[in-house]
């Protein structure tokens, strides 16, 4: 499944559930086993939804440096939620200085 986030102020955002859903919840989203189809951060929401996502990666631990050639790969393979989230917390940010809403859907993007 992908997840579309849009608002007015940016291009859309186009990320794998799964990945959405690390994303929502540490945004501050309650989050069940699934994305919800349809939702959305407030204009009055998105101060905090900004905060918590930026806690989230703050607290976020590098992985240590690998043992071989297999934890290589694996470490390679590792992408931090900062980077995940990079393109909703910027659409985020604009959204925030232009007071509109950032809003998501699931579907197939296409």
């Amino acid at each position: 499944m992908l997840v579309t986030f849009s608002s007015k102020v940016d291009a859309d955002v186009l990320m794998m559930g799964e990945h959405a859903k690390q994303v929502l919840k540490a945004a501050g989203k309650e989050i069940g086993t699934t994305v919800p189809e349809r939702g959305v951060f407030t204009a009055e929401q998105l101060d905090q939804a900004i905060a918590n996502l930026e806690r989230a990666i703050a607290a976020e631990q590098p992985r240590p440096a690998p043992d071989d050639d297999d934890d290589e790969r694996k470490a390679k393979e590792h992408v931090l939620l900062e980077q995940r989230a990079y393109p909703v917390l910027a659409m985020m940010r604009k959204a925030k200085q232009a007071n509109a809403p950032v809003m998501w859907e699931t579907g197939s993007g296409w």
